[in-house]
């Protein structure tokens, strides 16, 4: 399942958030606003910067949202859905 960890106001997460619901990708967002959120951000990637993707079932972590978006495109058939 793909995890993204995202603030509402941050343009970069629209960004990404955008690409996620036009191609019918399942997923789950949280906001770092709540802080067991933030805590598990800097636990799983190592800093605090958004958005940042979490690929459980790939083990795939990362920054940037055009890295992201790359990366969602490479999924051949949404094996995460």
């Amino acid at each position: 399942m793909i995890e993204l960890y995202m603030l509402e106001t941050c343009p970069y997460c629209k960004k990404v958030l955008n690409y996620l619901n036009e191609n019918n990708f399942k997923y789950i967002t949280h906001n770092i606003k709540d802080k067991n959120k933030h805590d598990k951000l800097i636990e799983l990637g190592g800093k605090e910067q958004v958005p940042f993707l979490y690929d459980n079932v790939k083990n795939i972590k990362m920054y940037e949202s055009d890295d992201i978006i790359a990366y969602l495109k490479s999924l051949k058939g949404h094996e995460n859905e």
